[in-house]
This record gives structure tokens, sequence and C-alpha cells, in this order.
């Protein structure tokens, strides 16, 4: 567990500043998730893993206080870093909300910027949600309906990890949009939750039918229609294009 240390001591001078966010209780979530932090070396091209141990926040924010600080600030330039996260049960989802889905980050970049006690940072940290989704394995509650299958490449049947796959509606009733999603694991595999009402022919329907999009990044997207509850056994592929 990372330890405990005051507000305003952990986040007044950390370039960075997480709030892993529980995607499926809508709520924020700090307990059983760990940060490894890695920093880009431009001589070898490559991310190394470095030491230095996320510091945990009563508001259950994660934060680096001291990282950046130096003797000479002013010779010194400002440096890529991640932070990749992890949970058991729970995919981390990369990309900001404002941002276009892409499986291929594997964590939060940022730069350090330099300063020390004459030279204070050059940029002020803002927090940066970053949203734990339902996993595979993800322990949902008894009775939670879920569909399950496979993400895969459609010219060549290869599974693809990591794509994004998420279905939305409103609720019959009072219009109240609602939005699932999940991330497939390095198989291709997802399961992913339908709590909410889907579309239904008619008030006393039995069916219901939900739409299914799976994104890898821009332009490479594939959908399907799961109709419950005859699908809910069925293991449903989605199949990945270039569109």
């Amino acid at each position: 567990m990372s330890p405990f240390r005051p507000l305003e001591r952990s986040t007044l001078h950390s370039p960075a500043w997480f709030i892993p966010f529980d995607d499926y209780a809508r709520r924020v979530r700090a307990a059983g998730v760990t940060v490894q932090l890695d920093r880009f070396d431009d001589d070898d091209g490559a991310w190394l893993p470095l030491d230095d141990v996320a510091v945990r926040t009563p508001g259950g924010a994660f934060a680096y206080p001291g990282l950046g600080r130096c003797r000479e600030p002013w010779a010194a330039p400002a440096r890529r870093h991640r932070a990749r996260f992890a949970a058991p049960g729970y995919q981390p989802l990369y990309p900001a909300d404002d941002q276009p889905f892409s499986a291929g980050l594997v964590g939060v970049e940022f730069l350090v910027h330099p300063y020390g006690d004459a030279h204070p940072p050059a940029v002020a940290a803002q927090p940066r949600l970053v949203r734990l989704l339902p996993a595979v394995s993800f322990p949902y509650p008894p009775g939670a309906r879920t569909v399950h299958g496979a993400v895969i490449d459609a010219a060549t049947a290869q599974p693809i990890a990591g794509a994004l796959v998420e279905a939305e509606g409103r609720t019959s009733r009072d219009l109240t949009p609602w939005h699932e999603r999940t991330l497939s694991d390095a198989t291709g595999a997802f399961r992913l939750a339908l709590r909410w009402e889907g579309e239904k022919a008619g008030e006393r329907a039995v069916e219901e039918t939900f739409h299914l999009r799976a994104t890898e990044r821009p332009g490479r997207t594939g959908s399907l229609v799961v109709r419950l509850p005859q699908d809910i056994e069925r293991r449903h592929v989605i199949e990945i294009r270039e569109s």
C-alpha cells in the first residue's frame, strides 16, 4: 500500500496527479491500485522503469512529490515520463476523456519540468482521472447480466488486445443515457456488462437489442448486434476492419 502524506505536501510540487476511477461503480478507487513510473531515455529510445513510489493522498489521488527537483533546473531539460496502472479485476483506460481511443497506449504520458527552490515548476500539475474498466476477471455481483466474446482482426482472424468494447443507449422510461464499456485482454477476450435496458420493439416486448462497438484505434472499428435473452450464452466475435 502506498504511504499517506498530507495533501498539501503530496501534490504541491508533483508534476502529475492521478485519480483512479472505478468506471463500473462510478466512484474513486485507490484500494488495490498500483502505479509503475517509467522515464523515456532519449539516447536508447526506450522506456526505463523507475523506482519512484507514488504517494497516495487521503483523497485517493496518486502523486510524485519531488519528482523533477534538481540543483540546476535552468540547465536541465523537461523529460517524458509515463505512469502505468494496475488493479485486480480491472484494466486502465489510458486516453483522456477528450482524446480518441487507441489500444497502443500503455500508460499516461506527461512531462516532468525541472524545478528548484528559486525556480518553481514551469507547469502546474492538473488532476488527471484514470478510468479503470472491468476486465474479463472482474467480480460482477451475483445476477449481473453480461455478454462475452472476442475481438479479432477481420483480415487475419488474430485476436486484438486492448480494444475498447462498449454499448450505450437510453432507458425507456426517463430516457436517461447509459454507457457500458470494457477492454479486451491479451487474448482478445472481453466480458461486457449490460445492466440497462436495450431497445425494444414495443412496451411488452421481451427481446432487447444492443449494439456493441469495438475500437482498436481511429479508423479501426467493428460492431455487432446482440439480442437478449436469446444471445446471453453465445460467444460474440467482433471483427475489426479499416473504416
